[in-house]
């Protein structure tokens, strides 16, 4: 059977470019998850894993101009937001690199032996291991950040798990370039090229999660799709982590008092963070809890007059262009839902952005308004006009779980205290993983304190995939009772030889 060939096509057109790649076969799926196994060794270099992270940065920044303006041509991004998706991805690599130096990941705790407690207590030794061969799952939404060379390969090389990505459909050539020039870095710092590897096609996908020495899996993408590998993963003989972040609506709440203070800023910004990247963020506002009034009309009039000055976007893809019209069109056709500035077609490749609209109590109803409940991909939002505050809370008990909740507070509410804001931020936090007060979830630093996950959908675990402690979820702890030190690890020798931070019998280092 010959090769199904895997193009790079072209999304301000749909006409394929030039043929990248052929979808890999399970034989070769097996041999690249084989080769990165029996690599996996050299990744226990902690100085060898940081400086490959580094000279992996180096490379991409060195051919900067290559790489975006391979991106460009199959995302239609654009050559701004993709020369600062590079400068991300080349920091995440570089904020991991001095992760390793510094070793605190590594959760390094020793009990000395009490014999006067009850019971006696043996000495105790733990640390943290890497789990093996990672799966690495592309987004299409950001085909260097969530890719190839993004924060779950970054992060799992990192903890010293060797990767295979299944490269996404919308980017191949990209996820080769990208790659490739991750297998120099490894050779550059001495280690073997097979510690990172690309795959393509759908059915490799499946073949990778299966395989029995893929012992965790980092996704970015749909609820549909990221829930059949998460089914599949826990289906294995032996199932495997599977760290999943699926969908999400990114709820706001606008209280009374803010809309009264400064309805035209809100409904501006708004307007802004939905049609960011064409609206195809994970974080994007879909969902917004706006106060019946004037003050209400006055956010919906700006947001509407900025939404209509937006002009047409490039979707990642005309299947995504696709769904993103049929979805807004069967949003439309529900009895009592508005579009003020209606979302859909702009032209044979592009789309045009806007919004919906309709009651609180409407939307309370239930069904067939679930649908509103679930995220539309591309530049739309709907808008919720409530009536007071026990609509608003009733609308946010029906919520999902979320990446984000965003709060827009008055100058007043946002001086903190107990009261009204306070409950919002209680019922937020119950709600996403990351809570944003007069701002907009669009754009998601990448920073030691960044939590990007939340409650299902939005992910399938408690972890995050962004941010330092991202490399969690490569690592397992083991503990050594009573192990003599020269068998121990250099990591847990009482000299401490790699001169790692450590916590001794509960206290922190001096």
């Amino acid at each position: 059977m010959a090769a199904t060939p895997v193009w790079s096509v072209d999304p301000r057109t749909g006409k394929q470019r030039e043929q990248v790649a052929a979808e890999a076969t399970p034989q070769e799926v097996d041999g690249a998850v084989r080769a990165a196994h029996a690599a996996r060794g050299a990744l226990g270099d902690a100085v060898a894993r940081a400086a490959f992270l580094r000279a992996a940065a180096d490379l991409l920044d060195g051919a900067a101009e290559q790489v975006v303006r391979a991106a460009d041509a199959e995302t239609a991004l654009g050559p701004g937001r993709l020369t600062g998706e590079l400068a991300r991805t080349t920091g995440q690599l570089r904020a991991f690199a001095d992760a390793v130096d510094e070793g605190s990941h590594l959760d390094i705790r020793i009990d000395r032996a009490d014999p006067t407690t009850a019971p006696p207590r043996p000495e105790l030794r733990r640390y943290k291991v890497p789990l093996g061969v990672v799966a690495v799952y592309a987004a299409s939404n950001f085909p260097l950040a969530f890719s190839v060379p993004g924060g779950d390969t970054a992060s799992a090389l990192a903890a010293g798990c060797p990767v295979v990505v299944k490269a996404h459909p919308d980017h191949p050539a990209t996820s080769e370039l990208c790659a490739s020039l991750l297998r120099r870095a490894a050779v550059a710092a001495g280690l073997p090229p097979e510690v990172v590897a690309v795959v393509h096609g759908f059915d490799a996908g499946l073949e990778l999660i299966r395989h029995p020495l893929v012992t965790a899996a980092g996704f970015t993408g749909s609820i549909r799709g990221g829930r059949a590998l998460f089914d599949a993963a826990a289906a294995r003989p032996v199932p495997i982590p599977f760290h999943g972040e699926l969908g999400s609506l990114n709820p706001v709440v606008v209280t009374p008092a803010a809309a009264a203070e400064r309805a035209e800023e809100i409904g501006a910004g708004l307007a802004g963070s939905v049609t960011l990247g064409v609206g195809q963020f994970c974080v994007k506002p879909g969902l917004v809890l706006v106060p019946e009034g004037a003050d209400g009309d006055r956010l919906a009039g700006a947001l509407g007059k900025s939404l209509g000055e937006s002009g047409p976007g490039v979707l990642l893809d005309h299947r995504m262009r696709e769904n993103f019209i049929a979805g807004v069109r069967e949003r439309a056709a529900l009895p009592g839902v508005e579009a003020p500035v209606a979302p859909g077609s702009g032209g044979e490749h592009t789309v045009g952005a806007g919004y919906l609209s309709l009651p609180a109590r409407t939307l309370l109803e239930g069904r067939p308004y679930e649908v509103l409940l679930e995220e539309c991909f591309g530049p739309v939002t709907v808008l919720v006009r409530y009536a007071d505050q026990g609509e608003a809370r009733a609308l946010l008990g029906r919520l999902p779980g979320n990446l984000t909740a965003t709060l827009q507070l008055s100058a007043a509410e946002a001086a903190g205290g107990p009261g009204p804001a306070a409950e919002l931020i209680a019922r937020a936090t119950a709600l996403a993983g990351r809570i944003v007060v007069n701002g907009w979830p669009t754009g998601v630093a990448v920073a030691p304190a960044q939590h990007h996950g939340g409650p299902y959908p939005a992910a399938t675990s408690h972890s995050t995939s962004v941010g330092g402690t991202a490399i969690e979820r490569w690592l397992r702890p083991v503990a050594y009772q009573s192990v003599p030190d020269a068998l121990l690890p250099p990591e847990l020798r009482e000299a401490n030889p790699l001169g790692l931070p450590r916590r001794v019998t509960g206290d922190l280092p001096a």
